[in-house]
Formats: C-alpha cells, sequence, structure tokens
C-alpha cells in the first residue's frame, strides 16, 4: 500500500471510529448527556461529545494496530501450518475457545441479575453477527477462502482488542464495555473489507508512476539526443 492511499484508510478508520463511538455513547450514555441540555449548559455538552469522538479515535487507532498486527500472525499461522486448510481448522478451534472464555469467564454472568445477563447477550450477538455478516462479504467479494480467516479477525482479534475493557470491575463498567465494542467492529469490518480496494488503488498508483517514471526517461533521452 502507498503512503497515501494509507494515510485515506487510516485516516477514513478514525472517522468511523470517532463517528460510531460519539452515536453510540449519546444513546447508551442519554442519561449523562441530557442533563447538560436540560441544563442549559451546551459547550459542556459539546465537550463531553468530542471527548467521546477522541475516545473514539482511541479505539480506531488501537483497532488499526491490531489489524495489522493480524496480518503478520495471519502469515505465520499458514507457514507454520504450512497449509490453508489446516491454519483454518486452527483458526476455528480459538475462535470457539474464545466464545468459551467470554461467555464464562469475562461476562461473569449471574442469575440474580436478568437485564445484566440481556445486556451482555446482546452484546455477544452483536459480535458474532457482525463478525459473520462482515465474513460473508469478505468471502463474496474476494475468495471463498477468506471466510473463516475474516471471521477469527472479527471475534478473536476484536475480543483481544476488547478486553482490557472487560477485565475492569468497578464504576459504570457496564455502560463503557458496550460503548467500545462497537467502534472497535465498525473500524475492523471496515479495515478487512476496504483493504483489497486500497490494495488495487496503490497497485494502479504505481502503475502510473512506473509510466512517468519511463516517459520521462524516454524524453530525457529525446532532449539528449536533440542537443548532439
Amino acid at each position: 500500500m502507498t503512503i497515501r492511499n494509507w494515510v485515506k484508510f487510516f485516516l477514513n478508520g478514525l472517522l468511523i471510529g470517532g463517528l460510531t463511538t460519539a452515536i453510540v455513547g449519546l444513546i447508551v450514555r442519554w442519561d449523562f448527556f441530557s442533563q447538560y441540555l436540560q441544563d442549559g449548559e451546551v459547550w459542556q455538552f459539546v465537550g463531553a461529545l468530542l471527548w467521546m469522538v477522541f475516545l473514539g479515535f482511541t479505539m480506531s487507532v488501537v483497532a488499526q494496530m491490531g489489524f495489522f498486527a493480524y496480518l503478520t500472525v495471519h502469515q505465520f499461522g499458514v507457514n507454520i501450518f504450512k497449509t490453508l486448510t489446516l491454519w483454518n481448522w486452527v483458526q476455528l478451534l480459538i475462535i470457539i475457545v474464545v466464545l468459551f472464555d467470554l461467555i464464562f469467564f469475562r461476562f461473569r454472568l449471574t442469575s440474580g441479575d436478568n437485564s445484566r445477563t440481556l445486556l451482555y447477550l446482546f452484546l455477544l450477538a452483536t459480535l458474532v453477527i457482525t463478525a459473520s455478516v462482515t465474513a460473508y462479504f469478505k468471502a463474496k467479494w474476494t475468495k471463498k477462502h477468506t471466510l473463516i480467516s475474516a471471521l477469527f479477525f472479527m471475534i478473536v482479534i476484536t475480543t483481544l482488542e476488547w478486553l482490557p475493557a472487560l477485565m475492569v470491575r468497578s464504576g459504570n463498567i457496564d455502560s463503557w464495555v458496550t460503548i467500545l465494542l462497537f467502534p472497535l467492529l465498525a473500524v475492523n469490518a471496515y479495515q478487512i473489507l476496504a483493504l483489497p480496494k486500497y490494495n488495487t488503488m496503490s497497485d494502479k498508483d504505481k502503475l502510473r508512476l512506473d509510466e512517468r517514471k519511463k516517459a520521462r526517461e524516454i524524453a530525457e533521452k529525446k532532449a539528449a539526443k536533440n542537443k548532439k
């Protein structure tokens, strides 16, 4: 990927993360934001919203670091297990382990708190459904064998990026766990679906640069001959 296209890729990811966090934050923590509006404190409301956008930028950077780390891990996995088929089976096993860990260890659901149980089941469903839809379109738009890899990235890598929030046990943690999941999913889905487009654009840019370079070389040779 060329630097220009990488900058576009990065900035679009930032924008998606910021907007997603701002929207979800407004919905989830409306009781907090509405107090500013009720009291007529418009600038405080704007400041709190901008803070949400900045948080989204941060989560976008985390997601983009996770994405490029996964590209390296994926290549290592293929090299270690020799075949993509075997690596896909390993990825499926890891997906199952991660989902099991989420349900039984990270969420820490209790039978006496039905509302919290419903919230975390909703978040789990959001993670799995978003991952499945993204993986489906990834396989449809590129190659069928990318289905498992895309599913692995959307579930396992997103969960790893989400893990710091899940490990906190104090404060209004359920709200933040909810808010932080959505920008990670949005940015990760964007990255895995948009990467081929930016790679293609980069290839075209390189071809144009090569053509310009050849044209300059030809022009320089002609100019040198004319001088003689």
